[in-house]
């Protein structure tokens, strides 16, 4: 959670009465991802009232969402881990529903919103990114926004394997599967607080996304520049010859400008796709900690 103050008093309750509705043990871990408003004096007050079954990690900063979620699987007991953000868009009465179908024998349970209640901007945009990352990462994923998704410790373990300094972790778990599904999950309307997802934000996720878990970014460019070559040599040589036939002319100066712009903006594009792997690389040659806990409180530290 990151600056949900608003949304905790009536998400605690929710979360509550939706475990003690499976009727069986559980530990509910929360990670706070550098909240500057009130989020962690709330967290600390329901620590109080549950000290059995609350545990609170605090960060020291903001470190995203996905790595937020890698310190709850560090720091996860169960045999079933479900992960879940705090601003109740997505119910936490679904739960149960996820944690029957582990039951049932899947590893992994993905979900995919119904009736979503997002700008209908984001929709179209999530349709299409959608759709372009399973074409490119070869995974069958339909919502990869949704976070309200259920793991076997089994697949946790292997995604704390994972030593990648940036991921994303629902195609991880995906790759790792061995019999996932996915099933439809109810959405709600934000009623309090605003999204911590602007559009810059969502198109780096994807961007780490395609270039964590596939080449074919790379791959594209460079079939794109064979392309634009054999393309620019046969221009070449029709220029040539219509010099030799026609004459010289001074005629098409700015469809040649226009030609080049192209030209500049299609290596711009070829030259950022391979600056977004070198960053990738860049950033595990570092060696950096993935996140940094401040304090916790639960369990036995």
């Amino acid at each position: 959670m990151y600056n949900e103050e608003e949304s905790l008093p009536h998400f605690f309750p929710r979360l509550r009465a939706a475990l003690e509705s499976t009727g069986r043990p559980y530990e509910l871990i929360f990670v706070n991802d550098g909240s500057r408003d009130r989020s962690l004096t709330l967290l600390h007050q329901f620590y109080q009232a549950y000290p059995e079954t609350v545990r609170i990690l605090d960060f020291n900063g903001n470190f995203g969402q996905h790595m937020a979620i890698m310190a709850g699987f560090d720091h996860a007991k169960g045999d079933i881990i479900v992960t879940l953000d705090a601003d109740l868009q997505n119910p936490p009465e679904e739960i149960p529903r996820i944690v029957e179908q582990i039951d049932l024998g899947h590893d992994v349970v993905g979900t995919v919103r119904q009736h979503r209640h997002d700008p209908k901007f984001r929709m179209v945009a999530s349709k299409l990114v959608n759709s372009i990352t399973n074409r490119i990462t070869r995974l069958d994923l339909h919502d990869y926004g949704c976070m309200l998704r259920g793991y076997r410790r089994d697949i946790v373990d292997i995604i704390k394997r994972s030593g990648e300094s940036t991921t994303f972790i629902p195609a991880l778990a995906q790759k790792f599967a061995i019999n996932p599904v996915e099933i439809p999950v109810e959405h709600s309307e934000r009623e309090r607080g605003t999204s911590k997802y602007g559009l810059f934000r969502l198109i780096r996720l994807n961007f780490d996304l395609m270039t964590g878990f596939s080449i074919y970014p790379l791959q594209a460019v460079t079939m794109l520049g064979i392309l634009i070559s054999a393309l620019s040599l046969l221009f070449a040589v029709y220029l040539l010859i219509r010099r030799f036939v026609v004459g010289p002319e001074a005629e098409g100066v700015f469809t040649l400008l226009n030609i080049n712009f192209f030209l500049m903006g299609v290596t711009m594009f070829c030259v950022g796709i391979t600056g977004e792997y070198t960053g990738r690389i860049y950033q595990e040659v570092r060696k950096r900690p993935r996140y940094v806990v401040r304090r916790t409180w639960g369990g036995d530290e």
